[in-house]
């Protein structure tokens, strides 16, 4: 609150990284939420009143393209920056015929190691060229990963790294390589346009925010397949569905040469989930990883996508290939995660739990 009792969008936001909180929502009619650790907590703090959210919507929206957006999307993405604090991710939207908007805690560039990601995501970043998708449902920290991977690549190559971002939400620096970062409707129209124009800017890495329409996704495959090193994201559940609603996107009479650049240029994907840490502080990811080696591309060509999940998890030693339940398990057995929160995320609890038994792992006594 400032002193005249107007609430102080800079304040709340300065409390929510004291708080080690992750989203700040604000909507007309109750007081600000704090998301920590997976929850939403309201802070004693009184209502969002329309005054309030005109003057936030006035401090989010600082260049004329992001009005223009809004006023034709009634949705906008952006990055807030509080001086001495950090960047925030901003999505402001009309719901009722009012305005809401969230800020998403964005903190210095995150690494690896720091995420506790595992050691498999070191050897894509040092492909020479390739497709690495980055999938699961929104919020699951898809970007925060793919910015450690961007980060590890420009502390270790001599390259050119690009990205596309909608919005920027970690900023890097130039290190050991050279990395130009641009912003979606305000440094490029679409990805499609960007994608297009990042082919003439001498690119060694490629980096979009999301593949969101058969044009883009067309030409990040084709930019994987002629030298470029390209990551990206999808909201899929699983290695499987990757593959397929990347082939459903495309009418059937290309599906067939699309499955074939895939078998040749897809990398890996990691699909993700974040499970609340059995201390209530803080989430951990769970990976499936899917290495494109060994009988993967066969399976692809032959579209028998089925049958990856078995290859995956018979695949953990030689290729570090790992499915969703397998980094559940370990997660569990390594005290990180309690068995009742893994589940929740497991699409097949059942065998989760068989895993663990496996394991001599007693899920349930230790977590009383």
């Amino acid at each position: 609150m400032s002193a005249n009792g107007d609430l102080d969008l800079d304040t709340m936001l300065r409390e929510l990284v004291k708080k080690k909180g992750s989203d700040l929502h604000l909507k007309i009619g109750r007081p600000p939420l704090f998301r920590i650790s997976g929850d939403l907590y309201p802070e004693p703090l009184r209502e969002v009143t329309d005054e309030d959210m005109e003057r936030f919507s006035k401090q989010v929206l600082r260049h004329p393209e992001l009005e223009r957006r809004f006023e034709t999307r009634y949705a906008s993405d952006q990055t807030y920056i509080v001086a001495g604090l950090g960047r925030f991710r901003t999505n402001l939207f009309r719901y009722r015929g009012q305005v809401g908007v969230v800020f998403r805690n964005l903190s210095s560039v995150p690494t690896i190691e720091s995420l506790g990601l595992p050691p498999v995501l070191h050897t894509f970043c040092t492909r020479e060229q390739g497709l690495v998708l980055v999938t699961g449902p929104a919020g699951q920290g898809k970007s925060t990963t793919l910015a450690a991977m961007i980060h590890q690549i420009n502390m270790t190559r001599k390259c050119h790294i690009v990205t596309m971002e909608d919005p920027i939400e970690f900023l890097h620096d130039d290190d050991v390589a050279e990395i130009t970062q641009r912003e979606i409707g305000i440094d490029t129209p679409t990805f499609a346009d960007g994608l297009r124009d990042v082919l003439r800017q001498d690119p060694d890495v490629i980096l979009l925010g999301e593949m969101r329409d058969p044009e883009t996704i067309a030409t990040a495959i084709t930019a994987a397949e002629t030298g470029h090193l390209v990551f990206a994201t999808l909201h899929t559940r699983n290695a499987p569905s990757t593959i397929s609603r990347i082939l459903d996107t495309f009418p059937p009479s290309q599906q067939e040469q699309v499955r074939l650049q895939l078998a040749d240029c897809l990398a890996g994907v990691m699909c993700q989930r974040l499970i609340t840490l059995k201390t209530g502080r803080g989430r951990a990811a769970a990976l499936e990883i899917m290495v494109n080696q060994g009988a993967i591309p066969t399976l692809i060509l032959r579209n028998e996508l089925k049958e990856i999940k078995e290859i995956i998890e018979k695949s953990v030693t030689y290729y570090r290939m790992q499915s969703m339940n397998q980094s559940l398990a370990a997660l569990i057995a390594n005290g990180m995660v309690t068995q009742t929160e893994a589940s929740k995320v497991s699409e097949r609890p059942k065998e989760l739990e068989l895993i663990l038994n496996n394991l001599g792992y007693a899920g349930r006594e230790k977590e009383k």
